[in-house]
């Protein structure tokens, strides 16, 4: 099995629609409802790449297998130091090390481009694999927003982790 990481490119939009679609409508790891489509998702990667952000796929065998990007944690200019990382991985490669390789890649990526922190907002109050990969990763549990979204007749958690992009420093283990 042959696995790399490169930057995502316009012809991938279409796997990335079906990998993330696969999480709006079976999970609560995102709490949109409909899917969007594949231009919307082109627009979002290009508002996130003209704003200096990385935004990767991960191929295996040649076919994308997931993907992740770094955005901005808020909008205040206070914030402009802190990215807000997101990961998807299609259900047939999960737990191969495809989230895990991708992430790498994007906090080497951050770390280098100068931002400090990198915060992950994890949906679901099922979804143990993530904040697993994300502890494994270095990054703390900062907190818990309880029943802040409602997805499937149900209230659903977000979990919020941080991890210091900084090789020395407050927050850094």
């Amino acid at each position: 099995m042959e696995m790399i990481t490169r930057a995502a490119s316009g012809d991938d939009f279409e796997a990335i629609q079906r990998i993330y679609a696969d999480a709006v409508l079976n999970s609560a790891s995102s709490f949109e409802i409909e899917a969007p489509s594949v231009e919307e998702l082109r627009a979002r990667h290009a508002r996130l790449v003209e704003g200096g952000y990385p935004y990767l796929v991960a191929e295996v065998d040649g076919e994308v297998a997931g993907y992740c990007y770094a955005g901005p944690f808020r909008d205040r200019p206070a914030y402009r130091q802190t990215v807000e990382s997101t990961v998807y991985v299609a259900s047939v490669f999960r737990r191969r090390g495809v989230a895990r390789l991708l992430m790498e890649r994007l906090i080497g990526e951050c770390a280098s481009m100068g931002f400090c922190q990198m915060i992950a907002v994890i949906g679901g109050k099922r979804n143990a694999a993530s904040i697993a990969l994300h502890e494994a990763l270095g990054f703390d549990r900062v907190g818990v927003l309880r029943d802040v979204g409602r997805k499937f007749d149900a209230w659903q958690d977000v979990t919020l982790m941080q991890r210091s992009l900084r090789a020395t420093g407050p927050g850094r283990r």
